[in-house]
């Protein structure tokens, strides 16, 4: 699973990809300019959902779930 640090980093660099501003994707998502610097830098513990997805949506990105495969292999006996 990706971390919240992780995510960020990932977030940085599509915004860097696209050549946009640290404060143009805060106003266009709703957040600071401060909270979305903290998240890319890995400063954050937690991010609300509503805020990511608005972060994400602003870089045109969005959240995909797949099903985690167990290296543990449980013997009954």
């Amino acid at each position: 699973m990706i971390t919240l640090q992780e995510l960020g980093c990932q977030v940085a660099a599509r915004r860097r990809q696209l050549g946009l501003k640290q404060v143009d994707v805060a106003k266009t998502s709703g957040v600071t300019a401060e909270l979305l610097s903290r998240f890319e830098r890995g400063h954050l513990s937690e991010l609300g959902s509503r805020k990511l997805i608005a972060v994400l949506s602003a870089l045109g990105l969005e959240i995909s779930l797949s099903t985690k495969t167990s290296a543990f292999v449980s013997e009954e006996g």
